[in-house]
């Protein structure tokens, strides 16, 4: 189980260097470090619980036990953490990927990063494609379209006009 975790706090990490854009808080990489601290904490837990049972210690087993209480208790109570607080999670990155599209221009690092996001995530906008006809770069550039990574992958000749909404 920690090397599982080691490998979804690591894969998190890595993952977060192609959204870095929209995660502009400078708590978003502390999950994944919490997962990877955990992961040690269960290698070096496991480990007593197997010396504890190798030796057949009652002092060993009721610590391994009093430990595995704790940590369910933790558990249950990140879950109801998480559970509470998911719309405030949700409304915080919902505003960072507006002030990113925003900013889009077609030649910047950020618009690379929204062109990359759309295209990964078969996705349109923040919400949907009528997100982008209140930025600046829709505005300035007055035909009417979204950028083409907003275009369906199967679509060839997508134009990205906002009067064919099925290709997007």
């Amino acid at each position: 189980a920690a090397a599982g975790l080691s490998y979804v706090g690591a894969y998190v990490i890595n993952t977060y260097k192609s959204y870095d854009n929209f995660l502009q808080d400078k708590y978003a990489l502390l999950p994944a470090a919490i997962i990877i601290c955990v992961a040690v904490v269960m290698f070096i837990i496991g480990l007593i619980g197997c010396c504890a049972t190798f030796r057949e210690s009652r002092v060993g087993l009721g610590l391994f036990l009093a430990i595995i209480l704790v940590i369910f208790i933790a558990e249950v109570s990140a879950f109801v953490l998480g559970f509470v607080y998911r719309e405030k999670v949700k409304t915080d990155v919902q505003g960072t990927m507006r002030s990113v599209f925003e900013k889009y221009d077609g030649r910047s690092p950020e618009s690379t990063v929204v062109d990359y996001l759309q295209e990964q995530l078969h996705c349109c906008g923040v919400k949907n494609y009528s997100d982008w006809t209140t930025t600046q770069w829709f505005n300035s550039t007055g035909n009417n379209s979204v950028p083409l990574s907003c275009c369906r992958q199967d679509m060839k000749n997508c134009t990205g006009r906002l009067d064919q909404p099925q290709e997007l």
